[in-house]
């Protein structure tokens, strides 16, 4: 007699079943504790750091007009090049100016003339009145031409150097050494007297770094006694470190040098500013950047990896091994990152074993079998 296939295939099964329960029921060999790793936290002295996004400003920039009208006669500078303080960048068409500055100079020198007649004529009558062969009227007129004519050249000479003046500024020279733009009226065109911007000049070095600071930030380096937001004008400075967009790890360093007196009440923000030298004239104004800021003074800190610190509900918690390998679960407090670690506040004291990778499985109050390994000072970025 024949049995169907799947009458025989659900008797193996479940002749396997009951092999396996009654296994059990004797005391069957029981698994292995998983094995996790295991190490000693990181303790070392650190400082807290936090970074900020900002935007470079230039310290000195200038646009330049011109102090008197007229017609553009020439360009001195090519667009976007480096110029020193002094040097000659357009030249207003100056005839005209010339033209007044002598007449300037001819009404001195009649203005002159007229002086030394009613000086002398002065004299003449002075000497008169001594022996009174002259009325007192015609002495008061004679020495009121004289006053007249003291007062039309000192009328002349502010002309002339008025005139001058308006010579010379038709040579537009630049008030600072930096990067100057592009010019912005072509020779030719006319230029209206503190008005018509010809172009701008921005000083690069050293360049200054804006960046906002939120209030909770703010408040916690004012309590610091060293460190935070101490400014030279406080008698200490902050050295703080650049980050470029395109870089990983910041290189230029530079210094806190102001603070602003209020928060913006908008935005909960105040603002700082931070001063590099920039020799190489790479930093141009506009650029963005992120600086580190001390944000404490140096203590003994615990670090652990990001990986060996789990979560139960709303709390932080990493899995400490205690007697007979047995796994704890321990509420923390962490902080930011540092040297490729997590800071931990609070919760740990820096003896205790941890585990550091396999938390999967890991259970409170399981045992484990743990592979110790010792945790580098300083770790790589990646996290490896």
């Amino acid at each position: 007699m024949r049995f169907p296939r799947s009458l025989i295939v659900s008797s193996v099964l479940l002749s396997w079943i009951a092999s396996a329960n009654l296994a059990l029921a004797q005391g069957g060999p029981a698994q292995p504790p998983p094995p996790v790793t295991v190490a000693k936290p990181v303790v070392k002295d650190i400082v807290e750091r936090t970074d900020f996004i900002g935007r470079f400003e230039a310290t000195d920039q200038v646009d330049i007009r011109s102090r008197v009208s007229g017609y553009l006669d020439k360009v001195h500078f090519q667009d976007g090049t480096f110029v020193k303080a002094g040097d000659l960048l357009f030249t207003i068409d100056p005839r005209p100016y010339r033209n007044t500055l002598e007449q300037a100079q001819s009404a001195v020198t009649s203005s002159q003339v007229r002086l030394e007649f009613a000086q002398s004529d002065l004299d003449r009558a002075e000497q008169l009145r001594r022996t009174g062969n002259i009325a007192d009227q015609l002495f008061d007129q004679r020495r009121q031409a004289f006053l007249t004519a003291k007062a039309e050249l000192d009328r002349a000479q502010a002309a002339l150097r008025q005139a001058q003046l308006d010579v010379e500024f038709t040579q537009i020279k630049s008030p600072l050494s930096g990067r100057i733009s592009r010019k912005l009226v072509s020779e030719g065109n006319l230029v209206n007297a503190n008005e018509t911007i010809l172009t701008n000049v921005l000083s690069l070095d050293p360049i200054q770094f804006y960046f906002d600071v939120d209030e909770r930030s703010y408040l916690a380096y004012s309590r610091q006694a060293k460190g935070g937001t101490k400014t030279s004008a406080n008698g200490e400075t902050n050295e703080v470190v650049l980050t470029l967009t395109d870089e990983r790890l910041g290189q230029r360093k530079g210094l806190l040098d102001f603070v602003d007196n209020r928060l913006d009440a908008a935005s909960g923000t105040i603002r700082l500013r931070a001063v590099f030298e920039n020799k190489d004239m790479f930093l141009t104004p506009g650029l963005f950047g992120r600086v580190t800021v001390g944000a404490s003074d140096p203590y003994q800190g615990i670090l652990l990896p990001d990986e060996a610190i789990g979560s139960d509900q709303d709390r932080r918690v990493v899995y400490v091994v205690g007697e007979n390998n047995i796994v704890n679960l321990k509420p923390v407090r962490i902080g930011p990152r540092i040297d490729g670690y997590r800071v931990i506040r609070d919760g740990l004291t820096g003896n205790e074993t941890v585990v550091v990778n396999g938390l999967v499985r890991v259970r409170p109050g399981a045992p484990i079998t743990p592979q110790m390994t010792t945790l580098p000072p300083v770790r790589e970025r990646n996290g490896s």
